[in-house]
């Protein structure tokens, strides 16, 4: 099925003359029709339908249309045969909606979608294709407990706690398929079965970069690390860490993960000192829950214990070092290790190799000195 019959008339790039700024491209700009068809995702929404910009320019993406390799993985892994009943949180533009319609047969297929003028175009544009699933104008979040039980769920938006309802709302031995995101790592696909017991459990298969549910994005998403650090700040204290402040640094895709899920918000900024000393200062901040808290470390090679401020309700040192510690101890396992449960209280449990072994968000402060 052709993407290009429900890209909406105008979609947004990444403008290279406005870092962090998205401008409008319409249908009769040259570059449009390359696009539409082309193997990428496109944005069809910034700033929940309000440009902050001048012209239509958009700060924050806000809705898309899936690249379709990306789309076909994600239908691949959700594994539905004809006859059964699936619950899709984005409908979005209405492509991957079809696609289901046209696998599963429409009076089989659930769609909501939270932005309202969002849902009406891709009613209209699966209806001139004569497709018509019941779709709901609502948060994702909740699901749509009505028409529930459902045999597969799947979502075409990120989560990070992934949403309680869900699980709820699929049969024993359903799936679910999500793109994972912890706002620190790349975002990954997220395959998880319905146990009995009412949790769901599943590992990561794939990349999945997606917009995140509203309810769960980043509480700062822009800006870079001056606006959250102040190390004039007479609150901060002095003292010195264990943690390594390289550590936050490392690109293991695993531990990104880890560390992104067990320090939530967390993001940092490096400078390394100009002469060959090896030395750095770092910075980690909370970017994504809006505690307000950050750090400075200060690293060089000769030191076992390091200098560094804290600042706020949290102590990311701390924190991060609990993490690096699991990490180790779980023998440094690459993202092909990890997956995920979601109990039936709705905790999100992050685990290597299988359930039975959890990392868990740390409780424990590491030593400091």
């Amino acid at each position: 099925m052709p993407r290009a019959l429900f890209v909406p008339d105008t979609v947004w790039v990444s403008s290279r003359d406005r870092p962090g700024w998205y401008r409008p491209v319409t249908r009769d700009d040259p570059e449009y029709a390359t696009w539409a068809d082309a193997d990428w995702s496109l944005i069809t929404q910034v700033d929940d339908g309000a440009p902050a910009g001048g012209n239509g320019w958009g700060r924050l993406a806000t809705s898309s249309i899936s690249q379709p390799s990306l789309v076909v993985a994600m239908l691949q892994a959700l594994d539905a045969d004809a006859g059964l009943r699936v619950l899709e949180i984005g409908t979005g533009t209405g492509y991957n909606t079809a696609l289901l319609c046209e696998r599963l047969g429409a009076e089989h297929v659930i769609s909501i979608e939270v932005d309202p003028v969002v849902a009406e175009g891709a009613r209209t544009a699966l209806a001139e294709l004569g497709y018509r699933p019941r779709l709901v104008v609502g948060d994702g979040v909740r699901g749509v407990p009505e028409d529930a039980p459902y045999d597969r769920l799947l979502a075409t938006v990120a989560a990070h706690d992934v949403p309680a309802a869900w699980i709820e709302q699929v049969r024993p031995g359903g799936v679910i398929v999500t793109p994972w995101s912890t706002w620190f790592a790349p975002g990954v696909l997220l395959r998880l079965v319905r146990a009995h017991d009412g949790s769901a459990s599943g590992r990561f298969v794939g990349n999945a970069d997606f917009m995140m549910l509203r309810s769960q994005r980043s509480r700062s998403p822009f800006g870079e690390w001056r606006e959250y650090v102040n190390e004039d700040d007479p609150t901060a204290v002095a003292r010195r860490t264990r943690t390594n402040p390289r550590w936050i640094a490392h690109r293991d895709e695993g531990w990104r993960l880890v560390v992104g899920h067990l320090v939530p918000g967390v993001d940092f900024a490096s400078y390394e000192a100009a002469d060959d000393s090896g030395e750095a200062s770092v910075y980690v901040f909370d970017r994504g829950t809006g505690t307000g808290s950050w750090a400075l470390g200060e690293y060089s090679p000769a030191e076992d214990a390091w200098e560094a401020k804290v600042r706020g309700p949290r102590d990311l040192w701390t924190e991060i070092g609990a993490a690096w510690s699991a990490w180790q101890r779980a023998g440094r396992p690459g993202r092909d290790r990890l997956g995920l449960t979601v109990t039936p209280e709705g905790d999100q449990v992050l685990w290597v190799d299988s359930p039975s072994q959890p990392l868990r968000r740390p409780g424990a402060a590491v030593a400091q000195r």
